[in-house]
């Protein structure tokens, strides 16, 4: 999420469609079981959609796998990321034989950086935070492959819904976390072949990108400020596709403190024994909150679990 040069034009990117669904679909199935949901104490009948058993310990995997699968023959892939979606990348182009660059900015995820460098990827660090390292994704050669705004990765993200058409009976209200805005536009792109699915998006409070840019109606300079939720957290690329997708499904857009996500970590480590990272339990955060109101069956997306020891004891010891 990111804010290029004022003088560069926003990068064109088409927004993805149903069919564009299918094929990720598709792709995805080829290489991924489906992720478990898992009963929780949350909500009457409510699930936990465990896309922390990912092979890459994150749902960017399918993004990745979809972009990947989409390049020209003899393309390379550069990205930037807060660190799963470059991971996920790195994972989707080793097998697929593919070269890619991923940047990193100086203060990315131990966890995840170090996870990244074990694939024969070119890794890259680069600024201060994740706004500057994807300022200089865009600069390099190669087709850069966004961790949100682009199609095949959107409609990747989507297919978490697609394996929900199978796992669950509707209606449903499912809870994302939300950073670009590219897990929740591909949600809305599968909602949007149902009329029973209701969805809320929650963003970290002190990066508040997404939903500025849906009440602006485009893309708007947000102040962004630290968080334990590293993924949710840096502006949007200016001219992203996301605000819009997202906004046609009308979802309920929120917010979470640090502290709520905290007790979100340890609540699914004492009731599930799931470990979950800030970004991942987020959703969960929301809930136990008060701030997700559902309608029919609640399914909270638990998006990711690549964190270091040292943060996860620190967060889950927090009163």
């Amino acid at each position: 999420m990111v804010s290029p040069s004022k003088n560069t034009a926003p990068r064109e990117v088409r927004p993805p469609t149903a069919a564009d669904l299918r094929v990720a679909a598709g792709r995805v199935a080829a290489a991924l079981d489906p992720t478990p949901v898992l009963p929780t104490a949350l909500a009457p009948g409510a699930l936990l959609k465990a896309e922390t058993l990912q092979p890459t310990g994150s749902f960017k995997i399918r993004g990745a796998l979809s972009a990947i699968a989409g390049l020209p023959a003899g393309a390379s892939a550069v990205t930037a990321s807060a660190g799963n979606h470059g991971l996920a990348l790195a994972h989707a182009a080793a097998r697929a034989g593919v070269d890619a660059t991923v940047v990193v900015s100086e203060h990315a995820s131990p966890a995840k950086v170090s996870r990244i460098a074990s694939y024969p990827v070119a890794l890259v660090r680069h600024g201060a935070d994740y706004d500057a390292a994807e300022a200089h994704a865009l600069s390099l050669p190669g087709r850069f492959v966004s961790p949100y705004n682009d199609p095949d990765v959107i409609a990747g993200q989507g297919t978490i819904g697609v394996e929900l058409d199978e796992q669950t009976d509707g209606p449903l209200t499912v809870v994302v976390p939300v950073g670009g805005g590219g897990l929740l536009a591909g949600l809305a792109l599968w909602a949007s072949t149902r009329d029973d699915v209701r969805l809320v998006g929650v963003e970290a409070s002190v990066s508040r990108g997404l939903s500025a840019a849906v009440a602006a109606g485009r893309v708007v300079p947000v102040e962004v400020g630290d968080s334990v939720a590293d993924g949710l957290v840096g502006n949007l690329e200016p001219g992203s596709v996301t605000p819009g997708l997202a906004a046609a499904a009308r979802p309920v857009l929120t917010h979470v403190s640090d502290a709520e996500i905290h007790a979100a970590m340890r609540w699914l480590f004492t009731e599930h024994g799931l470990v979950a990272e800030g970004s991942g339990a987020a959703g969960v955060a929301a809930v136990l909150a008060g701030k997700a109101e559902v309608t029919g069956r609640l399914v909270v997306v638990l998006t990711g679990r690549n964190v270091t020891v040292d943060t996860y004891t620190g967060a889950i010891g927090r009163g």
